[in-house]
C-alpha cells in the first residue's frame, strides 16, 4: 500500500481527506506565546473571528521532521509499504525540507514532492495522487501524474488588502505594490514553477476585484475541458457561494469544491479573501 501524506495547508475538505485516507500533518500557529495546531487546536472560523478582534498578530511555525516521522509511522501501522509526501511550496515554507529529513530516516521508501503552491494548489495534487493510487498506479506513476496536473494548475487569490501578505512574509514579487498597501485590493497568482506569489492586478472596489478574479482565472484555465475547480474563502462563505453558483451555471465543472482557507494561510491572506484554484483534466 502507498500512503499519501500532506500538510495542513492543503485546504482539502474533510470529507475527501477521510474518503482517501490522506494523512495530514498540522502546521502551527503562534499567538501571544501559545502554540496551536492548524485545524486541530484552532479551527478556521475561530481563527478569523479572533484575527478581526485581537490587536496581537499571530505568526506561524512549520511542521518539523519529527511531525512527519509520526505521520510516516502512522502510515506503516496502517499497512503502508511506501509513502508519498506532498508539501506546500518550498519557496514559501521550510516544510518541504522537514519532510525530506523525515523521509531519509524512514524505514520504508518515501518520496517527497514540492507542490510549488499553497492551499488547493497543494490540495489538488494530493487528491490526484490519492486517486491515481486507488486506480492501481505505482509510486512513480503517481508522481508523474501529479507533475502533469501541477503544470496546468491555475490559482488566483483576491484580497481585501495587501497588509496580511506583507506581514506574513509571503509577498513574493508583489512587493512592488507595497506603496499602495492601504489604497487597493490586490489580485495575485501562484507561479507553479517558482512556487512564488506573482502580482496580477489591483482593484479599487470589491466588485471590480471579484470580476477580475473570475475573468483572469478562466482566461488562464481555458474552456471546453473537464474542469476541477476549488473556491476558497477567508470566512466569506456567502461571497464564495456566489462564485460557486456562477461557475456552475457558466462552466459546469466536473468537480467543484468550496472550503474555508485554514489559519496558517489565512495569516497571509486575511479575512474576506477569495481564491480560485483548478485545472483542466487531460
Amino acid at each position: 500500500m502507498i500512503a499519501v501524506i500532506t500538510d495542513s495547508t492543503c485546504d482539502i475538505p474533510d470529507a475527501l481527506i477521510e474518503k482517501y485516507g490522506i494523512i495530514v500533518v498540522p502546521q502551527y500557529i503562534i499567538w501571544e506565546g501559545e502554540q496551536f495546531r492548524d485545524r486541530v487546536d484552532m479551527q478556521p472560523i475561530e481563527f478569523y473571528v479572533r484575527l478581526g478582534t485581537d490587536p496581537h498578530r499571530p505568526t506561524t511555525s512549520q511542521a518539523g521532521s519529527d511531525d512527519f516521522m509520526v505521520a510516516i509511522e502512522k502510515a506503516i501501522e496502517q499497512g503502508a509499504t511506501e509513502a508519498m509526501i506532498l508539501t506546500i511550496s518550498s519557496a514559501m515554507s521550510g516544510t518541504y525540507n522537514m519532510a525530506k529529513q523525515a523521509a531519509e530516516k524512514a524505514p520504508i521508501p518515501v518520496r517527497v514532492i514540492d507542490s510549488k503552491g499553497p492551499t488547493m494548489s497543494l490540495g489538488w495534487q494530493v487528491l490526484v495522487a490519492a486517486r491515481a493510487r486507488d486506480e492501481g498506479a505505482t509510486l512513480d506513476e503517481m508522481i508523474a501524474k501529479v507533475a502533469r496536473v501541477r503544470s496546468g494548475l491555475v490559482q488566483l487569490v483576491a484580497m481585501e488588502t495587501l497588509e496580511y501578505l506583507q506581514y506574513g512574509g509571503r509577498i513574493g514579487d508583489a512587493v512592488k505594490w507595497v506603496g499602495n498597501i492601504l489604497k487597493v485590493k490586490p489580485l495575485v497568482s501562484i507561479d507553479h514553477e517558482s512556487g512564488r506569489v506573482q502580482p496580477i492586478g489591483l482593484a479599487r472596489t470589491q466588485h471590480s476585484l471579484k470580476d477580475m478574479l473570475y475573468k483572469k482565472f478562466f482566461d488562464q484555465l481555458g474552456e471546453g475541458k473537464k474542469l476541477h475547480i476549488a473556491v476558497l474563502h477567508g470566512n466569506a462563505l456567502d461571497e464564495a457561494q456566489k462564485l460557486v453558483e456562477r461557475i456552475k451555471e457558466e462552466f459546469k465543472p466536473v468537480e467543484l469544491l468550496v472550503n474555508i482557507t485554514g489559519p496558517v494561510l489565512g495569516i497571509n491572506t486575511g479575512p474576506g479573501a477569495l481564491a480560485l484554484c483548478g485545472y483542466a483534466e487531460e
